[in-house]
């Protein structure tokens, strides 16, 4: 093989740090999807949470949850996948923004929200989850208003918008399951 065609075919560092930071960002809006199953199925174990091998018994908060988060990872997916396609490149400092908002923000707060969920006193939660809500829309603000608002196409954006009102939906969701209804957790 020519050495130009191996040249050519090998990845710069450059190239190298651009597919790190596109795969976490694919990993950290997977994440939260991921972690919620498992999570369903580990403590469906639990004698406190045998409500979950029946899914009739469901409460409608979950339900919303599942499609809700559902929706936002599949907008999430699709928008990541029209990057690549439509050739759309994204900088490094917009990588960083959203790479903010997905682990320094969102995955804290599904944390949270787990350890909430679990909890037999979920309200000594409510705070702490309320100051990292604050921080991670902050954070998708920034993003959205500094890196997306002149740059996308109606595609795009709807892929946006749908991605955070299914964040938003399946958040409210959990919110009213783990402070309204009781008898449920812990």
């Amino acid at each position: 093989m020519p050495e130009a065609l191996v040249q050519a075919l090998t990845p710069t560092p450059r190239q190298w740090l651009s597919r790190l930071r596109d795969a976490a960002n694919l990993l950290a809006s997977l994440a939260p999807g991921v972690l919620f199953g498992s999570a369903l199925v580990l403590l469906s174990r639990d004698p406190r949470f045998s409500w979950l091998i029946e899914p009739a018994r469901y409460p409608w908060e979950l339900w919303v949850v599942a499609v809700a988060g559902t929706t936002a990872t599949l907008a999430g997916l699709a928008d990541w996948r029209y990057h690549r396609t439509a050739g759309v490149r994204v900088g490094p400092n917009e990588h960083r923004a959203e790479f903010l908002a997905l682990a320094g923000g969102g995955l804290p707060l599904f944390l949270l929200m787990g350890a909430a969920s679990v909890s037999s006193r979920p309200r000594m939660f409510l705070l702490p989850v309320l100051v990292v809500l604050m921080g991670t829309v902050a954070l998708v603000c920034y993003d959205e208003f500094v890196f997306h608002r002149r740059r996308c196409g109606r595609f795009e954006s709807l892929l946006h918008r749908t991605l955070l009102a299914g964040h938003a939906a399946a958040f409210l969701a959990w919110a009213h399951f783990c402070f309204v209804r009781e008898g449920f957790h812990g």
